[in-house]
């Protein structure tokens, strides 16, 4: 789920609140939309292959980082913190379920493409499908720390987190019918 990969990414602003906690909230809110970000690729209908780099995104995340602990800016940290999330979002749909409809089924191999070595990764069901009721859970526990941590514009974004990730939790296995129907 989107909201539990956002949340993720404000999870690793967090030790910013104490280390530089002017770059703090930039942070936060680079991580959150790093880990939107690859998710924005089902709009194309290639899901979790084309905006997902399981492999390539630590290759800019990586120096990102290092240039942020030698450099830190506002923009340094912006785009470590967003390919920081959006690596560790590519890598952990693994995790999850299939690129099917109804991944609560079972009926795909493909969890997210690995480019590097031209094939799929296996879904691992550790969450059982995206908007199943224990990702909701580890969305709000994930986000929990931020609505404390960090000041009322990131704390904003994370209550609507919250509530598009509960209200998408709701309808997630009535959405490939309404799919079917419209289409």
């Amino acid at each position: 789920m989107a909201t539990t990969h956002a949340a993720v990414g404000l999870l690793f602003a967090l030790p910013l609140t104490v280390v530089a906690p002017e770059l703090a909230p930039i942070a936060a809110l680079a991580a959150i939309a790093g880990g939107i970000f690859p998710d924005l690729d089902l709009v194309a209908g290639v899901h979790r292959r084309s905006l997902h780099f399981p492999d390539y995104y630590w290759l800019g995340a990586v120096p990102a980082l290092a240039a942020a602990a030698i450099a830190p800016s506002p923009e340094t940290v912006a785009v470590a913190w967003f390919l920081l999330s959006a690596a560790v979002h590519s890598v952990s749909d693994a995790f999850g379920a299939g690129t099917e409809a109804r991944p609560w089924e079972r009926t795909s191999a493909e969890a997210v493409y690995l480019h590097s070595r031209s094939r799929w990764i296996a879904p691992r069901y550790w969450v059982r499908y995206d908007g199943a009721p224990e990702d909701y859970l580890l969305t709000v526990c994930l986000l929990a720390p931020g609505l404390v941590a960090f000041g009322p514009a990131v704390r904003r974004v994370a209550i609507v987190l919250i509530v598009v990730g509960g209200a998408y939790t709701l309808v997630r296995k009535r959405l490939p019918a309404v799919e079917e129907r419209l289409l």
